[in-house]
């Protein structure tokens, strides 16, 4: 017990800014290769792309993606969300968060998780169509 006073406990949490790659490394749909290193989904659209943050608007937990469904379904309480990310049903009280897009001079896009975009309907707020929700491709 002595020792281990001198060994620090501490978690190790992943950068919150990081590159996911150019515009054109992703198909149209949901990509989930980020989800286990950022908590993160990269969805495009015709003309856009945007990321999901991965936390249900309940209780915080993980929501999967169910392709066969077309909808993220969470495992814990079963709020479901659409492609989009929008609650619609369940007790999820509003849309997950987008975060924070740009891209760098090299055309890269950075995602910054640090800074997330909101929908609250209830709130009167929706920011996903603010600079920095998602980007023109």
């Amino acid at each position: 017990m002595f020792l281990r006073f001198f060994f620090p406990r501490a978690l190790y949490e992943p950068n919150t800014v990081f590159s996911i790659g150019d515009p054109s490394d992703f198909d149209i749909g949901i990509d989930q290769r980020f989800l286990m290193t950022n908590r993160i989904w990269v969805v495009r659209e015709p003309g856009r792309l945007f990321v999901i943050y991965a936390r249900c608007t309940h209780l915080g937990c993980t929501p999967e993606w169910k392709p066969a469904e077309n909808k993220f379904k969470c495992p814990c309480h079963g709020s479901g969300y659409d492609a989009e990310g929008v609650n619609f049903e369940g007790p999820a009280p509003r849309p997950m968060d987008r975060a924070h897009l740009q891209q760098d001079a090299t055309g890269k896009i950075i995602v910054d998780t640090s800074r997330l975009f909101m929908d609250d309907p209830r709130a009167g707020m929706n920011q996903f169509n603010d600079p920095g929700a998602f980007l023109s491709v």
